[in-house]
């Protein structure tokens, strides 16, 4: 390729240039003559004649003047005007957009910054939504979706969804009377242990559904036929599976029809494969294998039959809500019927999306809130690249006034910049997306490790699909954020002043209203960061509060599950055997205690019951029970308040219990307890009543849900009611890890026959349980974090312009006489001035936002103020932060430089 730049240089000479202006427009003249030289070239110019060609352009100074303007914007080309024609208007997009990318590749400081700012907001934005789209706007690929609903019941005045499973008398009465559902369809969820002669065993999620349920929902077949009434009706042994079970353990054979396999050790025939995409009711847990209701389901119990409902046509949810509710009460009025059920109420939720599990429960108001900050990052973004660009565009101001002079219109200005700003929130859009994958992908793998049902990890499939919906949004914020941080910048361009340009030595700086509108973006980009920051020491600090205040201790406690089902021992045997084994445990170097019971914390306190007290007939309450060993509150370290702990001496006794504070204080009131008499009302339907003696009163602990008050509690002798506790709970002075291997050898020897399920660390159960709240935390912490970031950089580049802005007025003052101190101070002084503005704003607004979070997140600790007092000085340090380089670099400013500097 030739040098053009000696020649270029020599005809520009007359224009007394500076040497910075001279080489940039030199670079730019030589680019454009090698494009037009390579397209000589390729029309056949022999290299000789296309070298002389692109030289005459520059004949003569007007036309080196006309050409220069060509160069430096193809599109202020004349004649080329808006609307003048279709290609022609498409034609100066196209310049537009080579323009923009001319000034990308000149800036790749500006542009790096620029594009990651964007793609952090964008992509968190993306990735969030991702998660809301999959979890909460999904729509079930059955027919006419928006015609289901759920039907739930659950206790007065309680905020939670409810539960889902009724008696199979319940169902009949609902069914059979009510006018407002086409249908009334049954299902469950279940976890099997798949296996067969050609197939390895493998537990799987899956449920037993009635005989219209496929019907119903619209579902069809791949191959084969789906279960129908008749199947439901004979109980027949059969069993359909999901498209993605056919695909990965039967790579889509059609030999599966016919095949017999066992679920949980009953013989079943699969009949059909369901249609692809089809993973149950939930979006959340992946159903793989159907059997009919009726199989497995002979003894139905009260809370056997989860119900669905599709409604009829012009029905509304309240409508079929009273008419259901009525049924309801009838049914459970029946003098058989569950007295624990009388105490419900009736609830009907929509199912379009899926049926409420307790993922959805637990994540829908998390999300919501997190989708709100996500908003407020991406605010912060637009505000940082608005300040950028601004900033650039100042600079640009002698140039754009240059255009302008040669014949530039306004508007085309105005198109020009914002062809800018939208091309880097495309570029940012198109680097988040990327970002939200991965960042996607890791929420998936986080939120499955938690075990929100049934035992088994969640699947979030339906999140790794491809949707248009989440697209759309991505390509909506895009543009949105384009248009919002181009046109602050976008309409300054258009208002350069051409008159200026033509001042020797002259120089086009911001007017005052252009200055604070640039501060003014840094203060709200404080403000917001200051949100950002003190919501996230809020969530961090409720995080620390769930993962401590649990009445009881949660470090060096090690916890085994055992499975007792084929063990062949009875109660006696399992009272005997346990004792040998916790004595021996409690030999190993390293154990201070252990012990059995029903239920470990974040497993579920055991069973739910309305409890009647000693001396108060006609109050009941409402109370959870559990079966424990002597030395389980040793273990746990939860603190005896009065009375004393289960004993040898217990067996043989009557009946006795211990309770905890919180059903001390509902059942009693300020009575004392011990002694006196509790009766757990039908605890199930076969056991009847059981009066227990209070002996002691322990701490409130959490069983069931962190989140939640500890329950009313009733802890009844484990071996005195000829229980089999299946958890083994073990306190260690050291690392519980490293005794597992003596836990399991002891285990092994005492209890030959009882495999161990599951063996982990306390903080390990608990963190599975509260994973929507340690990554909301986390989540939070790093968005906080990414604020402050944003905030240094926004603040950083306005004070970086400013200083470079006044190097002129720093010199003189430094010739003056000012020291390094006062010109430090005066930079110091501007940022802090931005930063108490900012704080002044975010203050009201983080005050807001921490009590509107609270009144979505119950148990928040909204009245300490430290999470915002924290927020205020990490903001002051990062307003010092951001001036303490574009300081240094004021008070090292040369005078006798400056003074020439223009």
């Amino acid at each position: 390729m030739p040098d053009w730049k000696p020649e270029i240089l020599r005809r520009l000479a007359p224009l007394k240039l500076s040497p910075a202006r001279e080489g940039e427009i030199a670079e730019e003249i030589a680019q454009h003559l090698d494009d037009q030289y390579e397209e000589l070239l390729a029309d056949g110019h022999s290299a000789d004649s296309a070298f002389r060609a692109s030289l005459d352009e520059l004949k003569d100074e007007d036309l080196l003047a006309r050409n220069l303007w060509s160069v430096e914007s193809d599109l202020y080309r004349e004649p080329i005007a808006l609307g003048n024609s279709s290609s022609n208007w498409f034609a100066g997009i196209l310049q537009d957009i080579r323009y923009a990318f001319r000034m990308m590749r000149k800036s790749p400081g500006f542009t790096a910054v620029a594009i990651l700012t964007l793609a952090l907001g964008i992509g968190a934005n993306t990735a969030i939504f991702t998660m809301m789209n999959g979890l909460m706007l999904h729509t079930l690929p059955v027919r006419d979706p928006g015609q289901l609903v759920e039907i739930l019941h659950h206790y007065p005045d309680d905020p939670e969804p409810g539960f889902n499973g009724f008696s199979w008398d319940a169902y009949q009465t609902m069914r059979d009377g009510n006018h407002v559902l086409s249908d009334l369809i049954i299902g469950s969820l279940n976890n099997y242990v798949v296996g067969g002669p050609a197939l390895e065993s493998q537990t799987v999620f899956g449920g037993n559904v009635g005989g219209t349920y496929f019907e119903t929902l619209g579902v069809q077949p791949a191959i084969g036929r789906l279960i129908g009434p008749q199947d439901a009706m004979d109980s027949s042994p059969v069993a359909v599976v999901s498209w993605s079970f056919w695909k990965s353990r039967f790579n889509l054979n059609p030999a599966i029809i016919g095949q017999k396999v066992t679920a949980s050790d009953t013989p079943v025939t699969i009949i059909g494969v369901t249609q692809r995409g089809f993973y149950g009711l939930s979006n959340q847990a992946q159903q793989d294998i159907w059997l009919p209701y009726s199989l497995g389901h002979r003894a139905l119990g009260d809370f056997a039959v989860a119900l669905l409902g599709r409604l009829k046509s012009g029905v509304t949810i309240p409508q079929a809500r009273a008419e259901l509710a009525t049924l309801f009460k009838t049914a459970n009025d029946r003098p058989n019927a569950n007295p624990f059920m009388r105490q419900m109420e009736l609830r009907i939720v929509p199912a379009g999306n899926g049926v409420s599990t307790p993922v959805t429960q637990m994540l829908s108001t998390p999300l919501t809130v997190l989708m709100a900050t996500v908003g407020l990052l991406l605010l912060l973004a637009c505000a940082n690249l608005a300040g950028l660009l601004l900033a650039r565009g100042a600079a640009r101001q002698h140039e754009l006034a240059v255009r302008v002079c040669l014949g530039a219109a306004r508007a085309r200005l105005l198109r020009q910049t914002l062809t800018e700003s939208l091309l880097l929130s495309l570029i940012g859009s198109a680097v988040g997306i990327f970002l939200a994958y991965f960042a996607a992908d890791r929420l998936i793998r986080l939120f499955a490790s938690g075990r929100f049902m049934m035992g088994l990890p969640v699947h979030f499939d339906v999140l790794k699909q491809p949707d248009a919906r989440v697209l759309i949004f991505t390509a909506a914020i895009a543009l949105l954020t384009g248009l919002l941080c181009g046109a602050a910048p976008a309409m300054s361009a258009s208002n350069a002043m051409p008159a200026s340009a033509l001042l020797p030595g002259s120089k086009i700086g911001e007017t005052k209203r252009q200055r604070l509108f640039g501060k003014g973006l840094v203060a709200a980009q404080v403000a917001i960061s200051l949100v950002l920051v003190s919501l996230a020491g809020l969530f961090v600090g409720y995080l620390a509060q769930l993962r401590n205040n649990l009445g009881f201790e949660r470090n060096n406690l090690l916890l085994v599950t055992l499975d007792f089902a084929k063990s062949g021992y009875n109660a006696a045997q399992f009272s005997r055997l346990s004792q040998e084994l916790v004595m021996r445990l409690n030999a190993i170097p390293g154990v201070t205690s252990a012990t059995f019971s029903e239920m470990s914390p974040m497993e579920g306190p055991g069973a739910a019951s309305f409890a009647a007290a000693d001396g108060h007939p006609d109050k009941t309450t409402a109370v959870w029970m559990n079966y424990i060993a002597p030395s389980y509150f040793e273990t746990y370290l939860t603190p005896f308040l009065a009375g004393r702990d289960f004993s040898a001496r217990d067996q043989a006794g009557s009946r006795v219990a211990i309770i905890n504070e919180s059903a001390a204080r509902n059942c009693f009131g300020n009575e004392n307890p011990i002694g006196r008499h509790i009766t757990p009302s039908h605890i199930t339907m076969t056991e009847g009543e059981k009066t227990f003696e209070i002996v002691g009163i322990v701490g409130d602990a959490k069983y069931k849900d962190l989140n939640q008050p500890a329950p009313p509690t009733i802890y009844a002798d484990l071996i005195q009611e000829g229980f089999i506790g299946s958890q083994l709970a073990i306190r260690t002075r050291i690392d519980p890890g490293g005794l597992a291997g003596a836990v399991r050898q002891t285990e092994a020897t005492v209890l030959k026959s009882v495999p161990i399920v599951r063996m982990m660390e306390m903080n390990q159960q608990i963190d599975s349980s509260i994973v929507p709240q340690r990554l909301f935390a986390a989540l939070s912490a790093g968005l906080g974090a990414l604020g402050a970031l944003l905030a240094v950089i926004g603040l950083y580049g306005l004070l970086a312009y400013t200083v470079v802005w006044r190097t002129h007025e720093i010199g003189v003052r430094i010739a003056l006489g000012a020291a390094a101190t006062d010109v430090m101070r005066i930079v110091l002084r501007d940022a802090l001035w931005m930063v108490c503005v900012g704080l002044a704003i975010g203050a009201p607004l983080a005050f807001w936002g921490k009590r509107l979070a609270a009144s979505l997140i119950p148990d928040l600790p909204v009245a300490s103020p430290l999470p915002i007092v924290l927020a205020v000085a990490i903001m002051i340090a990062v307003g010092l932060i951001a001036a303490y380089l574009p300081a240094r670099r004021a008070m090292r400013v040369d005078p006798m430089v400056a003074l020439r500097y223009e």
